[in-house]
């Protein structure tokens, strides 16, 4: 019993590994951005910055909520869940002084969205990097 136990839980481990995909920031190729810091990440995603450290604007697309990228995204960059940025963006929008970043359906209108904008900042499953080979019109920027 004990060995099916252990048998069964690193079965497990192996599947969450699999299932958890990697999300990468992109932006157009068009945009000379190479790197971010993840305060400057935040900053752009929250609100509270709508210029790139190079002073060139920046507009940042969403995926839509509930999907894998998307949890992922706010979690290993943002450091928050999905429910505490649905609040923090509740809160601008009802005193007037923001609006949530434009939402996009998957990984595909993503690297669409992005790669047809220069100002445009998103971020997607590094599989569909690999797997669409959209690397001449998109450049994943690096975060510090």
């Amino acid at each position: 019993m004990r060995l099916t136990s252990s048998i069964l839980g690193l079965l497990l481990s192996l599947m969450v590994g699999i299932a958890s995909a990697e999300v990468v920031v992109v932006v157009s190729v068009q945009n000379p951005v190479e790197a971010l810091s993840q305060a400057e990440l935040r900053d752009i995603y929250l609100g509270r910055m709508n210029r790139l450290p190079n002073g060139s604007a920046v507009t940042p697309l969403d995926q839509r909520e509930g999907s894998a990228a998307h949890r992922t995204f706010y979690r290993e960059y943002m450091a928050q869940t999905p429910a505490q940025i649905k609040a923090h963006w509740s809160r601008l929008i009802f005193t007037g002084r923001g609006q949530p970043p434009r939402s996009v359906a998957d990984d595909s209108a993503m690297a669409d969205a992005v790669a047809a904008s220069p100002v445009a900042l998103g971020y997607l499953d590094s599989a569909y990097l690999d797997s669409a080979q959209v690397g001449d019109r998109l450049r994943v920027v690096a975060i510090d």
